[in-house]
């Protein structure tokens, strides 16, 4: 039997998109089944310079240049810690530990040609990115939804069973990549999804006209980076992002915890939060909200398998940590990107057997590792991360961290000190710095053993 297609794709986000570009250029015949019309509003609309290689490579990048997106050139942190924190033989504080920023141009890395990335609208640019995918060759279908993926059968085809409107369908292919995001449609069928017991986060977010972004800044010059402001609230942050010269995305994260014990409504819970930062709030009060209020739960899992037979799983679909440092499209561009190499090199070899997408498995299980090794070690940090990123010592490693840069192999000396002050804080209650931790413990045993698991 001949299969309607080698590969069928479930989800023409980012993910799906990118690796149905690099299929499709590769010659192999790709179907993407998006269950949503595009344009639509989406979370994570700040990229990082890994993905500029990405989208060079897939032939994007004028398109994505073209579209007037605002340019990121780095981002920066703020803080309402007023004591007095001792500095503990850490140098170049400038700003103490109330901001924090840093800029791209700061360190070279590889495959990337420019100082800067961008914010973007996600309704836009993933448009532009699954538009993208069909003039390479990939066959897309709009306001398909993927009711499940057969593996039985013929062992050489899956079946991809879809809906459109009243009428099911199924679609057969040589394999299966699952794009699905935060859906994670083989996770769940195949009931591999682990929730993150630690960063059981919770998000609320709107966009936002007018905000006076100089009002926040760090210095006059940095407008336009991408803005982290502590919250005086245990675990919680306020992103701020240009989507325009105008428009400005502000998003609350905090524990979901908190939230379900508020009981309060969403529009009422997102200002007391930001209401613990009165400079915050001051600003956020004289712009106008343009969208009504959206919240993002059960935001970290991660899945026991990201391989198999006959199937990856590529972007959220395999694994979502956090978003504190715009991971989330990076992620699922260069995890499409290491994909689509072991697929093309399976369907030479006509054999899409679990062991040919090792190298794909290997090199996402270590990034992600480090990922959420950082991400962990920054919250149990607090303001204190602001340390690391202004002491020469460790700025370009921590810049080289923020840069997405996590695909070598290889776990920074910055990252192996970070781990090791904050033990030495944490088993020292007379440390000077040990008020000011976080309370979200680093390294926990579910990270330790998240590679094994993905």
């Amino acid at each position: 039997m001949n299969p309607d297609f080698d590969v069928v794709v479930i989800g023409g986000g980012p993910s799906g998109s990118t690796v149905a570009s690099y299929l499709a250029r590769a010659g192999l015949s790709v179907a993407v089944c998006e269950s949503e019309l595009f344009p639509r509003p989406h979370v994570g609309e700040s990229l990082v310079p890994a993905t500029t290689p990405v989208l060079v490579e897939i032939g994007v990048m004028d398109q994505i240049d073209a579209a007037g997106f605002p340019r990121k050139y780095g981002a920066a942190w703020t803080s309402a810690e007023s004591r007095n924190v001792p500095h503990n033989g850490f140098t170049g504080l400038d700003h103490d530990f109330r901001a924090a920023e840093v800029q791209f141009v700061e360190r070279n890395q590889p495959g990337v040609d420019r100082d800067y990335t961008y914010h973007v609208d996600r309704g836009r640019f993933d448009l532009i990115l699954l538009k993208h995918a069909e003039e390479q060759g990939a066959r897309v279908f709009n306001g398909v939804r993927v009711l499940g993926v057969d593996f039985d059968g013929d062992p050489e085809i899956v079946t991809v069973n879809c809906r459109m409107g009243p009428r099911e369908f199924g679609l057969t292919a040589r394999m299966v990549v699952d794009a699905s995001g935060r859906q994670t449609t083989l996770g769940r069928q195949m009931k591999l999804k682990v929730s993150d017991p630690v960063f059981n986060q919770y998000a609320i977010h709107s966009w936002f006209e007018g905000l006076d972004r100089s009002e926040l800044a760090v210095e006059p010059d940095k407008t336009e980076y991408i803005y982290v402001h502590f919250l005086p609230v245990e675990d919680s942050w306020v992103w701020q992002i240009p989507i325009t010269d105008t428009i400005t995305s502000v998003g609350v994260v905090t524990q979901k915890k908190r939230f379900a014990a508020a009981n309060e409504n969403r529009e009422q819970f997102f200002w007391d939060m930001v209401g613990s930062r009165p400079d915050l709030l001051k600003a956020l009060k004289k712009a106008d909200q343009l969208r009504p209020f959206k919240t993002e739960g059960d935001y970290s899992y991660t899945m026991q398998e990201i391989c198999g037979d006959r199937f990856v799983l590529i972007g959220d679909a395999a694994r979502f940590v956090d978003p504190i440092f715009s991971s989330g499209v990076s992620v699922a561009l260069n995890s499409a990107r290491l994909a689509a190499k072991d697929i093309i090199a399976a369907h030479e070899a006509g054999d899409f057997g679990k062991k040919r997408f090792e190298r794909f498995e290997a090199k996402i299980r270590t990034a992600v590792k480090n990922w959420y090794e950082f991400i962990s070690i920054y919250y149990r940090l607090n303001v204190l991360f602001t340390a690391f990123v202004q002491d020469p010592r460790y700025r370009l490693d921590v810049l080289k961290m923020l840069q997405g840069d996590f695909y070598d192999g290889e776990e920074s000396d910055t990252l192996r000190a970070m781990r090791e002050i904050v033990t030495a804080v944490e088993n020292d209650p007379d440390h000077l710095w040990h008020p000011y931790l976080g309370t979200l413990r680093a390294p926990s045993p579910w990270a330790q053993t998240a590679p094994e698991t993905v």
